[in-house]
C-alpha cells in the first residue's frame, strides 16, 4: 500500500493522536499523583526505611534504563523494514503506536511504585522523583507525527525495494 494513500494517512492521524491523548493524559495522571502527595503531606505518618529507599532506587532506575533500552529496540530500523514488509504501513502505524503505549505504560508504572512508596512511608520525595523520572521517560517516547510519517515513507516506499545481494558464479556452484 503507498504511504500518501488518504487511507495510510487516515489511520496515522488516528492512531498518533490516540497514542498522543494517551501519553498527554498519563502526564497529566503523574502530575496529580504529586499534588495529592503534596496536599496530603500532614496525614503521613514518617517511617525511615532503608530497604525501601534500596527499593526504590533500583526498581525506578532499572524500570527508567529499560524503557529506553525498550523503545531503542522496538524502534530499531531493521526491525521497523522488517515489520513494514510484513504488515505494510498499517502493521507499522500499529507497532508505532503499541510500542509508545508500553512505554508510556512503563513510565506510569514508575509513578505508581514512587506513590506507594510515600504511602508506605509517609516520605513524600519518592513520589517528586518518580514523578520526575516518568515525566523525563513519556518526553522520550511522546510520539511526533512528523517522525511516524517519515517511518512510513521510509519503511513502505514501493521505489526503494531492497536489492538482493549477488553471489559469485562459479562452474562448482551446483557442487
Amino acid at each position: 500500500m503507498d504511504p500518501t494513500s488518504p487511507d495510510v494517512q487516515r489511520e496515522l492521524t488516528r492512531r498518533h493522536k490516540a497514542a498522543a491523548t494517551t501519553v498527554l493524559g498519563l502526564i497529566v495522571a503523574i502530575i496529580l499523583l504529586s499534588i495529592v502527595v503534596y496536599l496530603g503531606k500532614p496525614y503521613f505518618a514518617e517511617l525511615e526505611s532503608r530497604p525501601i529507599d534500596y527499593a526504590f532506587l533500583i526498581l525506578v532506575l532499572i524500570l527508567g534504563l529499560g524503557a529506553v533500552a525498550l523503545r531503542r529496540t522496538k524502534f530499531n530500523p531493521a526491525r521497523l523494514q522488517d515489520i513494514a514488509g510484513l504488515g505494510g504501513a498499517s502493521g507499522l502505524i500499529r507497532s508505532l503506536e503499541k510500542t509508545t503505549l508500553q512505554i508510556a505504560i512503563l513510565a506510569a508504572g514508575i509513578a505508581a511504585i514512587g506513590f506507594v512508596a510515600t504511602l508506605m512511608t509517609g516520605q513524600e520525595f519518592y513520589t517528586y522523583r518518580s514523578t520526575a523520572v516518568a515525566i523525563l521517560v513519556l518526553a522520550y517516547c511522546y510520539p511526533t507525527k512528523s517522525s511516524w510519517k517519515r517511518a512510513v515513507e521510509r519503511y513502505t516506499n514501493p521505489n526503494e525495494a531492497p536489492v538482493a545481494p549477488e553471489f559469485p558464479t562459479s562452474p562448482d556452484a551446483g557442487v
